[in-house]
């Protein structure tokens, strides 16, 4: 119940509405009391006296008793439900608003099925006891409180036979509730793990569908379900088990009534309409009292959602901007890193180590190096994304650990490897990171990235809604509208993560063009494997392991040999290749030659 408790955060705004409904749910109890009453009434003055008038009177009260308690608890359960919504879409939006911040070595390690599951599942749960569960748990000891007190003062002694079962069911139904909490942990977690099957599923169909792997996935998704199936089934025997034994005890209360009641009434002690009022407190109270053990299973549900969702937000996000945040005004875009290490979490290997070297304003810098050689972890340490294990990473000579994030990656541009696009028009997916830019503004990035010719050729032009992750696009469309969201930025500093990647020999040179005079007056870092969109740069770092083990300008490195002229005679022995197969084919291909030059 814990957990439960630490949701007080997000009730306390809506106080007066809980108290509201409480003064509602008092007077609907206070009905409920009142009809055994009158019933008494009914039979004791009405039917045995023959007082017809009496019955009129009764059947009045009762009528204005109903319909007093069908309008109260209509506003009632409306307000329950409103508190309960409200409470749902304030915890859903903190978790999102939370994970948001998180940094990326936090979804690095973390499930987006879990997280999903957990924003909706489980806050959903939690919607639920809110919305119903405690307000009939309120109710249902409201009710118990004012039962026991009237059927003391009428006759104590059949009071406490009457109330005899209710104490090992009270005690049945807390056993339970110690347990039914983990089994919904269980549960809940085992959804999560089918909620992320499904996500990989759907974002990796195309995957599937080309290896034909349909029963494979399948097989993985059934596996998980089966899980959730077998806890879920432990919850329904434990929940199967109680439900009966309550139906016993609320039936044992009415016959003891009705045993021993009856046998006071035939001796004198009470009268009918006493023992007819007992009956009806029983029944009254043998309702809320059967759905105890749904109360408490609901309860069970929401503390192991509730336990799951304070999980991710009691998570500091390790990357944050420090509390007194220095001033960042425009950036000049000096760069300069200061024997920087890396280490990512749960790898022993360090993934950079002993990286120094400083940029200048507004010079191009090219990486290059194997796949897995650190290029994207050092980019990635300039708008931290990742903190550094040893050494600083400085920006116009200032710690980017002292500075304000929002800022410092509102002027710095980035283009990832993989082009991810929303949802949404193309036209918003170029605003993104400028959302009151003009319409001429987003022209004007278009056509700086190569994208304004086949924008405009879509149906709807920049209105057209692409896809989700931008699948109805190529992948050298999505490459250009990727480079125009960056580039409307106007960042001082600009990260091409292998930019050009996604596209073919001619887009890439068209690209390559306007990035030339669309890198002047900026800081540009440039991740690429060929060597015709690096040649241009200022200067070249090569790295290997996590080090850089070169750096120069194209010709130096040439000069130089090493690492550098092999991934260069590689890729020049692959274009050989490629001319005399060319040849051989017939085609007229005076390529090499051509090749030669552009490499050179």
């Amino acid at each position: 119940m814990k957990p439960l408790l630490r949701l007080g955060v997000f009730i306390r705004p809506y106080l007066w509405h809980l108290l509201l409904n409480m003064a509602l749910l008092l007077t609907l109890t206070g009905i409920l009391l009142a009809v055994p009453r009158v019933i008494s009434n009914v039979v004791d003055q009405g039917l045995i006296a023959g007082d017809s008038a009496s019955l009129s009177r009764s059947a009045l009260v009762l009528f204005a008793l109903g319909l007093g308690s069908a309008i109260l608890n209509l506003f009632q359960r409306y307000l329950s439900e409103w508190i309960a919504a409200r409470i749902g879409y304030d915890l859903r939006n903190r978790l999102y608003d939370h994970i948001q911040h998180q940094s990326f070595s936090y979804h690095d390690h973390s499930q987006s099925g879990q997280l999903i599951s957990r924003c909706i599942e489980d806050v959903r749960a939690i919607e639920r006891f809110a919305g119903s569960a405690i307000i009939e748990t309120a109710q249902f000891i409201l009710l118990t409180l004012g039962i026991v007190y009237l059927m003391a003062v009428a006759n104590l002694q059949l009071a406490w036979i009457a109330l005899l079962p209710m104490i090992p069911l009270v005690a049945i139904t807390i056993e339970f509730g110690t347990r039914i909490g983990g089994l919904f942990f269980a549960v809940d977690t085992a959804v999560g793990e089918v909620s992320n099957r499904l996500q990989e599923n759907v974002s990796g169909v195309q995957v599937v569908r080309a290896f034909a792997r349909e029963p494979y996935e399948m097989k993985r998704f059934e596996s998980a379900n089966q899980v959730v199936f077998r806890h879920w089934v432990k919850v329904v025997d434990e929940w199967a088990k109680i439900l009966p034994t309550s139906n016993f005890l609320i039936a044992l209360g009415t016959m003891l009534i009705l045993w021993f009641g009856g046998r006071m009434m035939l001796a004198g002690e009470i009268t009918l309409g006493q023992l007819v009022a007992f009956n009806s407190y029983i029944l009254l109270l043998g309702a809320p009292a059967q759905q105890l053990t749904q109360l408490v299973n609901a309860a069970g549900e929401a503390t192991a959602g509730a336990q799951r969702v304070f999980e991710i937000l009691e998570h500091v996000p390790e990357i944050q901007s420090p509390r007194e945040a220095q001033p960042l005004g425009q950036l000049r875009g000096e760069v300069e890193f200061e024997e920087v290490a890396l280490n990512y979490k749960d790898e022993k290997i360090a993934a950079l180590e002993g990286i120094r070297f400083t940029v200048e304003p507004n010079r191009i810098v090219a990486l290059m190096g194997q796949t897995g050689s650190g290029k994207t972890s050092l980019v990635n340490l300039i708008p931290r994304f990742y903190d550094v294990s040893a050494g600083r990473v400085l920006v116009d000579g200032r710690d980017v650990r002292e500075l304000d994030l929002v800022t410092l990656r509102k002027q710095i541009g980035i283009v990832l490897q993989t082009s991810l696009l929303f949802s949404d028009s193309i036209k918003a997916n170029i605003a993104y990171g400028r959302p009151t830019a003009s319409d001429d503004e987003i022209f004007a990035a278009a056509r700086a990235a190569q994208a304004d010719e086949f924008i405009r050729g879509l149906t709807e032009g920049y209105e057209t809604v692409v896809g989700e992750r931008g699948i109805t696009l190529s992948g050298g469309q999505r490459q250009r509208v990727a480079i125009a969201r960056a580039l409307l930025m106007d960042p001082r500093i600009l990260i091409l993560d292998d930019s050009t990647s996604s596209v073919d020999t001619q887009t890439e040179k068209l690209i390559q063009s306007a990035l030339d005079s669309l890198m002047e007056g900026r800081t540009t870092f440039v991740i690429a494997h060929r060597l015709s969109t690096v040649r241009r740069a200022d200067i070249i770092l090569v790295m290997d392991k996590g080090r850089i083990v070169q750096r120069g300008t194209h010709k130096e490195l040439l000069k130089e040999g090493g690492l550098y002229r092999q991934i260069h005679d590689l890729q020049l022995q692959g274009h050989e290749r490629f001319s005399e197969e060319m040849t051989e084919l017939g085609h007229i291909a005076p390529m090499q030659e051509h090749l030669d030059k552009e490499q050179l």
